[in-house]
């Protein structure tokens, strides 16, 4: 998708029209990207381009999630006038789960913590398809935001994005592509999860945006993806009990000692918090 930036009635026009086409195809859930609401480059128009929980899109969203799931990025604002990055997920016509983006990126071409507050959780939730989790964009970058949800029990990481293309590999590939796509398929494997990347399209202040929407499986095998940097529907047939026969055959998840973790986690905070400069 390739959202209008700033014109939310417009692009809530598209979701319908993208929701009527998914379920068309039969598909029984649709992931929009990042911000798919509002455009991603939002500055000054962030406090215009919020929802809230309470307003009537909301309940126009949860419509569109009737016979199908849908996934939808928006620009939330609290009632303490604090606006998050978040994605929402429904289904059955109601508002299922919403994920505030944790990790906001404010470096390079990026000034998210300059407009949004960072979410301060990571939850798994349930769904028709079994336990879910949704990680935003800059979200996956850090290790331990995927490793939390499959610990909760997540069998599908789902990860709306807003990339923009960025460096050139060796093989005339994008170098932001080929790092995704190196992420995405590597937590799949290691986690032993379905991942779900959904990137969006079009260019924005400057910036291109280069698609690249993929489904992987839990062996960390790619099951669809997007070819082309244009707005597409990508489908992708997912068999559940995959997730099941990776687990038995590579048992990481059950191997994992969280204790541990956690005992070694909390010495090194403890030993960096008594640092003298």
């Amino acid at each position: 998708m390739d959202p209008a930036l700033g014109d939310r009635n417009r692009n809530l026009e598209r979701h319908r029209d993208w929701v009527r086409q998914a379920t068309e195809a039969g598909a029984q859930l649709l992931v929009f990207p990042e911000l798919s609401l509002t455009g991603y480059f939002l500055k000054d128009l962030v406090p215009e381009s919020a929802i809230r929980l309470e307003d009537p899109i909301i309940r126009e969203l949860g419509q569109l999630a009737q016979r199908l799931d849908v996934v939808v990025g928006a620009v939330i604002e609290e009632p303490d006038h604090r606006y998050f990055n978040a994605s929402l997920y429904f289904s059955h016509g109601q508002l299922a789960h919403l994920h505030r983006k944790v990790y906001l990126p404010t470096y390079g071409m990026f000034d998210e913590q300059r407009y949004f507050a960072a979410g301060d959780r990571f939850r798994s939730f349930k769904t028709d398809f079994g336990r879910a989790g949704i990680l935003v964009c800059e979200d996956i970058w850090h290790l331990s935001s995927a490793y939390i949800l499959s610990l909760e029990g997540a069998d599908m990481i789902i990860c709306p994005s807003a990339s923009p293309g960025r460096g050139i590999t060796t093989d005339e590939r994008l170098g932001t592509a080929e790092s995704y796509g190196l992420v995405c398929r590597t937590y799949a494997q290691f986690l032993t999860t379905f991942f779900l990347y959904c990137n969006r399209v079009g260019y924005e202040d400057g910036a291109n945006f280069w698609g690249g929407s993929m489904a992987i499986g839990p062996n960390g095998d790619i099951i669809a993806q997007e070819e082309d940097a244009d707005e597409a529907l990508v489908l992708a047939s997912l068999d559940l009990g995959d997730v099941r026969r990776q687990r038995l055959a590579n048992p990481l998840l059950r191997d994992e000692k969280l204790e541990l973790t956690i005992n070694e986690l909390r010495r090194v905070w403890h030993e960096r918090s008594r640092k003298p400069f």
